[in-house]
């Protein structure tokens, strides 16, 4: 089965996750960004989301998850949570 392992952001509007997706793109560090943005609890771990399976995140995560190229930040992806930025870090 196949597994990926992940890392967010979270946050309430589409353009504060544009904002913060160019902070990246211009050298700011991903997970400095979460831990001092994102609302998920993740975000103190610097959106890291450990590993997980096709089905255990909603479905535009998944989407998302299981098809991006590997560390390259993606997003905004809309979800019932918010927006967010997503980076996929391994798959397999």
């Amino acid at each position: 089965m196949a597994k990926a392992s992940a890392r967010h952001i979270l946050v309430d509007s589409e353009q504060k996750c544009v904002e913060l997706k160019d902070q990246i793109e211009n050298g700011s560090d991903f997970a400095a960004v979460a831990r001092e943005h994102s609302t998920c609890p993740s975000g103190q771990k610097g959106g890291d989301l450990g590993s997980f399976g096709p089905g255990q995140m909603v479905r535009e995560f998944d989407e998302v998850v299981f098809s991006a190229p590997l560390n390259e930040v993606q997003g905004p992806v809309k979800t019932q949570f918010g927006y967010h930025l997503l980076e996929v870090t391994e798959r397999g």
